[in-house]
C-alpha cells in the first residue's frame, strides 16, 4: 500500500486491550497510518504479564515490543514505526475532555478512559479520522454512540474465502453441469476442464456448482486432476458437511502426512481426527491423542488433589469423551466396539497430556 501523501490522510486508531491480547504486532498492521495506544492499556497489560495463557503470553510480547520500537525516545510522543511503510505510534496519558465518558455513562471505568483519549484525539487533530479499533463490541457500541468511529480488529479473519489461499477450501460457481455429471460418473476429470488457468494448490478442497447441480472435490496434483469426494464413514463416523467431509478425507488420505484442522469449539475436530486415525489404525503402530494442559486461574495441577492421574483426568475427559462416543455407535458386542477396548488396554491408543 502506497503512503498516504499528507498527515490528514493518514488516519489515527487508537487500539483497546482486547487487540492487544488478540495480536501482539497489531501495532504493526495498520500501513501507513498512526497508532495511539491509552495508557489505561498499558495498565491493563501489566495484570495479564504472568500466566502460561496466550493472552498472558501476548501481552509480555507487546511490552517488549514496545520497548524495542521506542529505544530512548519518549513514547508520549509520536515514535516512527519500523519500515518506511509504516506510520507512527504514541502512549496517551489520560486526558481531560469537555465530553468526559465517565459523566455521560455515569461510572469511572477503563473502557470509559480509553474512550476519552479518542475523544481528545479528535478534538485536537482536527482534520484527520480517529477509530477507535477493539474487540469488545460493546465499548464499540459505546464509541457510536459518542460519535466516534469504531470497528473490529479483522487481521487474521476470513472475510472471503475465494480471495484467500492456502485455506484448503474454495467455491467454484457456474460450472459447467456436464463436467459435474462427469465428475459423478468417473469419479475424476482433467483439472484444467474446470480449473482452466487458474493457480492450483496441492491438496485443495472445491465445492463446485452449476445451476443445475454441485459436487464436491479434491485436487490431486500428482496426477493434475479433480477427484471426487464422498462422505464415507470412519468408524461409523459419518460427516454431517462439507467442511467435515474434506477434513476426513485429508485425515485419512496415506497421500497427506500431515493434516491441521482449524475451527471453533464443537466443529468436530477432535472426533474426526481420531475416527479417521481408528480407522487407519492397521497402518500404524500406535495412536497418540494429545492434549495441552492450561492451568485454572494460573495454577498448576499440582493444586489439584489426588494422585497424577486424578489430577489429570479432568483435562482429559474431554478425549475420552469423544474415544466413548465413537465406541457406542456399536454395541458391546461388536468386534469394533471390543477392538477399540483392546487398543487402548494395550497402550496401541494412548490418551495423554501435553505438558
Amino acid at each position: 500500500m502506497p503512503r498516504a501523501k499528507s498527515d490528514k490522510d493518514r488516519k489515527i486508531f487508537v487500539l483497546d486491550t482486547s487487540v492487544i491480547l488478540y495480536a501482539h504486532n497489531s501495532i504493526m498492521n495498520f500501513a501507513e497510518h498512526d497508532v495511539v495506544i491509552p495508557i489505561t492499556v498499558l495498565e491493563e497489560l501489566d495484570q495479564f504479564k504472568k500466566g502460561n495463557d496466550t493472552k498472558n503470553f501476548e501481552a509480555r510480547e507487546f511490552i517488549r515490543l514496545l520497548d524495542k520500537l521506542s529505544q530512548d525516545q519518549m513514547i508520549h510522543e509520536w515514535t516512527p514505526l519500523n519500515g518506511k511503510t509504516k506510520g507512527n505510534f504514541r502512549v496517551l496519558m489520560n486526558p481531560e475532555n469537555k465530553m468526559n465518558a465517565n459523566e455521560i455513562f455515569g461510572e469511572e471505568k477503563n473502557d470509559h478512559k480509553i474512550l476519552n483519549c479518542a475523544l481528545h484525539l479528535k478534538q485536537n487533530e482536527k482534520g484527520r479520522k480517529v477509530i477507535l479499533v477493539s474487540k469488545d463490541i460493546n465499548l464499540r457500541l459505546k464509541a457510536k454512540s459518542l460519535d466516534l468511529f469504531a470497528e473490529d480488529y479483522e487481521t487474521g479473519k476470513i472475510k472471503n474465502i475465494n480471495e484467500l489461499e492456502n485455506t484448503g477450501k474454495y467455491f467454484l460457481d457456474n460450472i459447467d453441469p456436464t463436467h459435474i455429471n462427469t465428475l459423478y460418473e468417473r469419479g475424476s476429470i482433467d483439472a484444467k476442464t474446470i480449473l482452466g488457468n487458474k493457480k492450483r494448490l496441492s491438496n485443495a478442497y472445491y465445492i463446485i456448482k452449476s445451476d443445475k447441480n454441485s459436487v464436491l472435490a479434491y485436487y490431486n496434483s500428482d496426477q493434475d486432476v479433480l477427484e471426487r469426494v464422498d462422505k464415507k464413514l470412519a468408524y461409523n463416523i459419518k460427516p454431517k458437511n462439507a467442511e467435515q467431509t474434506f477434513a476426513l478425507h485429508a485425515i485419512t488420505n496415506p497421500n497427506i502426512r500431515l493434516v491441521s484442522i482449524q475451527g471453533v469449539a464443537g466443529t468436530g475436530k477432535t472426533l474426526l481426527a481420531l475416527a479417521g486415525a481408528l480407522e487407519q489404525r492397521r497402518e500404524y503402530k500406535q495412536i497418540f491423542l494429545a492434549r495441552p494442559i492450561v492451568p485454572l486461574s494460573n495454577k498448576d495441577i499440582g493444586y489439584l488433589p489426588g494422585d497424577i492421574k486424578s489430577k489429570l483426568n479432568p483435562y482429559m475427559e474431554p478425549l475420552w469423551d469423544n474415544l466413548k462416543f465413537i465406541q457406542n455407535q456399536y454395541k458391546e458386542t461388536d468386534k469394533e466396539f471390543q477392538k477399540i477396548t483392546e487398543l487402548v488396554n494395550q497402550e496401541k491408543l494412548v490418551i495423554q497430556p501435553l505438558a
